[in-house]
């Protein structure tokens, strides 16, 4: 039988560093689950609402937004959830605010041909700059979900990142192919990446928790690949986008007008085909 090198996670560097700001904060690491999103609501209508890092080397039911399935092989895709009580004033544009704190956290300052773009309201697109076009890639997921069991209120933030290069057989590719984070950064692996986003992560959450999404509209405003695009919506409204409002609706100009578009309303895609100049924005 092949022999599988055990994946290092820095559960206990995580740990230091964030139970401090986060007491009963737990670190833990499986081989393989269904869900970790699915397992940690699981634990939480069990009675044990503890804030918890949960990372699995392989999911055999990983979900996205929409109930999509999340394909990945052990090592290619960091896959984790993070699940915490939370009281949020306003629960608007949480999704967006984790898009900013992963983008921010993976981003590479010395890449000035390559960025980490955010599509609304859930995905992480790495945006490269080639002298006479853009390639847009998409390189990760968030899914966020929440329940309420004997007057608590519950978070879990469900993340997939590629790491790895995918072995997509051609016949199965879609029109617009997945990319992976070694594309930006060579050295990268699960568990570095896992140190570099989840302290900063748990830090935007408190930070949403107490303000809300309005400080970071600016920040998902400088990643945003939707700015200034011709879009259509799940119901075959097209428009231009043109970003987002402090509550992260996704506003669109349509042939009716402005419109607010929430993330629990909608899927958006640009339209095939329009990729306006100057879409690359700095960092």
């Amino acid at each position: 039988m092949l022999s599988v090198d055990p994946i290092r996670w820095p559960l206990e560097a995580i740990w230091q560093t964030v139970e401090p700001h986060l007491p009963g904060f737990t670190c833990e690491a499986l081989p393989t689950i269904d869900s970790t999103n699915t397992e940690l609501m699981r634990r939480f209508k069990a009675g044990q609402p503890e804030p918890t890092l949960l990372v699995a080397e392989q999911q055999s039911a990983g979900r996205g937004r929409l109930g999509r399935q999340w394909h990945s092989q052990r090592g290619d895709s960091l896959m984790f959830s993070l699940g915490m009580p939370l009281a949020p004033a306003d629960w608007s544009g949480l999704s967006l605010a984790v898009g900013v704190s992963l983008a921010e956290s993976l981003d590479a300052a010395n890449a000035p041909a390559h960025h980490i773009g955010l599509k609304w309201p859930n995905d992480l697109w790495l945006v490269t700059k080639h002298p006479h076009a853009m390639d847009e890639r998409k390189l990760g997921g968030i899914l966020v979900e929440t329940a309420t069991f004997e007057g608590t209120r519950y978070l879990v933030i469900g993340v997939g990142i590629n790491v790895r290069a995918l072995d997509v057989p051609l016949q199965e590719s879609t029109a617009v192919a997945p990319t992976c984070l070694q594309n930006l950064q060579p050295d990268a692996d699960v568990a570095s990446t896992l140190l570099r986003v989840l302290p900063p992560l748990v830090q935007t959450v408190q930070a949403f928790e107490q303000f809300g999404f309005a400080p970071f509209q600016a920040r998902f405003a400088r990643r945003d690949v939707l700015a200034g695009r011709d879009v259509q919506l799940s119901d075959g409204t097209q428009g231009q986008a043109h970003g987002v409002t402090e509550s992260g609706a996704l506003l669109v100009h349509t042939a009716g007008g402005m419109k607010d578009i929430t993330s629990s309303e909608v899927s958006v895609r640009p339209v095939t085909g329009h990729v306006p100049p100057g879409d690359m924005r700095p960092c």
